[in-house]
């Protein structure tokens, strides 16, 4: 949720989308860790194979075939040139958001060997790091970006996504809260705290941030599904499906809802949301 890029997949179910974990984004959009290939959390053009691997590639807009196809594409490319930074940054990316984080580790290791002092690069790696679980590294390198005098909201975001997952969440919402400063009314960072709130089960204060999020201009799909949750976990599920009809399918919808339904009615369903929502060892991330 992490972060996140938190931001759960609009194709998900509900136990997915629990634990994204922050960071999964790290990130909104930044460490949001996803446990499945996604069609995803922004909208935006499709880049083509030619120039998946000369510019930043936008996977948060691909579907699951396209992400398939851009990992075989820059796969060969990296091959090629293992020292391309942008090329090393878009094939990570895409390795982690279709679940192979130990691959897409393994790449920005050698990138930042290459590029040991860009901050983009060090962001990408802290996220490599935490998608594949070693967190405490990955708030090493995420910090190693960041400059005091020129502080970074993305990484203020990322490092936040971070604490989360290792329970220091009053100092996860901190850096939230000091990335609004940068960079106010941001909807991933709303989206960020709000899920923050949400593992520690004040869906009152969750709801309060995710809403906000979702009102925001540039709000994306993931927020508005991190909103449906909240709500659904209050048992307020016809309004959380009405929200989730707005991303998803109505078969979707309705089994995402039926599901949090049937949670909730057993006893330790926190427990229960835990273990069916942590994602496979072998999984995602936001941005490059």
């Amino acid at each position: 949720m992490v972060a996140p890029r938190y931001q759960p997949h609009p194709r998900r179910a509900f136990r997915a989308s629990v634990h994204l974990s922050l960071s999964a984004i790290i990130i909104s959009g930044l460490l949001a860790g996803c446990a499945s290939p996604r069609k995803e959390l922004t909208t935006g053009s499709i880049p083509t194979t030619a120039s998946a691997g000369s510019a930043s590639l936008n996977a948060a807009s691909m579907n699951a075939g396209q992400l398939n196809a851009a990992a075989q594409s820059l796969g060969k490319a990296y091959e090629k040139n293992p020292k391309d930074r942008t090329v090393g940054l878009n094939y990570a990316n895409v390795l982690r958001m279709t679940g192979r984080n130990d691959q897409a580790l393994a790449v920005m290791q050698q990138v930042a060997i290459q590029y040991p002092a860009d901050r983009e690069v060090l962001a990408a790696y802290g996220k490599s790091q935490a998608a594949a679980g070693q967190l405490d590294q990955a708030l090493v390198t995420v910090g190693r970006a960041q400059t005091p005098d020129r502080p970074d909201w993305k990484l203020k975001s990322a490092e936040g996504a971070i604490l989360d997952q290792l329970g220091r969440s009053p100092e996860a919402r901190q850096r939230y809260r000091e990335a609004l400063d940068i960079q106010p009314n941001e909807p991933s960072v709303l989206s960020n705290l709000g899920m923050s709130y949400l593992l520690s089960k004040d869906l009152k204060t969750a709801e309060t941030y995710l809403r906000k999020a979702s009102e925001q201009p540039g709000a994306d799909s993931g927020v508005r599904q991190n909103l449906a949750l909240a709500i659904g976990l209050q048992g307020r599920f016809a309004e959380a499906e009405a929200i989730a009809r707005q991303e998803l399918s109505p078969q979707q919808a309705e089994a995402n809802v039926a599901y949090l339904r049937s949670i909730l009615s057993q006893q330790n369903a926190w427990q229960k949301l835990a273990k069916d929502g942590k994602p496979a060892k072998a999984t995602d991330t936001g941005t490059n």
